[in-house]
């Protein structure tokens, strides 16, 4: 018997735009349903920035209600403003999987390069040309954190599927 496909949301946080993919994993493979970015703008208020990332993420999470949220771990940036920007949305992002009562699987650049690639040092160029192959896709994934959010949503279904056998077992 067939079990059902798997939903994933994969997001690449960030606190000017934010890259969402949902992908579905089932018995004939992995389709792509969408990707994309959200957007803030620099003229709003910081609090209105992060309300509009945990609403779109929301959304994103009640119309495809992913079995799985991915999300990247945040690593240090040279610039603190950023990371410390960076770190707000990606608080707001856990939130509204927390509040969806969708688990989480939290995932390295390290762990999604050299799933996605092979090659734990690949640079965007590389990650997008393979998941352009890898998923069919006709063009390359673009905007970057959008390719992000896929390539994040990809490596987690890799790793689901990891995480399922090894229980099963």
């Amino acid at each position: 018997m067939p079990s059902n496909p798997t939903t994933i949301l994969g997001v690449d946080p960030g606190f000017a735009d934010a890259g969402y993919a949902v992908i579905t994993k089932g018995g004939k493979g992995i389709s792509v349903l969408t990707y994309g970015n959200i957007k803030t703008s620099a003229r709003q208020a910081h609090e209105k920035r992060l309300l509009k990332l945990y609403r779109e993420t929301e959304a994103l999470i009640s119309r495809y209600r992913p079995e799985l949220v991915a999300i990247e771990k945040l690593f240090f940036h040279k610039n603190v403003k950023t990371a410390l920007d960076v770190a707000h949305a990606r608080g707001v992002i856990l939130l509204a999987a927390a509040t969806s009562r969708v688990p989480l699987l939290e995932l390295t650049p390290l762990q999604v390069k050299q799933t996605i690639t092979g090659y734990g040092r690949a640079d965007k160029k590389q990650i997008q040309k393979a998941l352009q192959m890898t998923l069919g896709l006709s063009a390359i994934p673009r905007p970057d954190d959008a390719a992000d959010a896929l390539a994040i949503a990809l490596t987690s279904a890799y790793y689901h599927h990891s995480l399922c056998r090894q229980r099963k077992s």
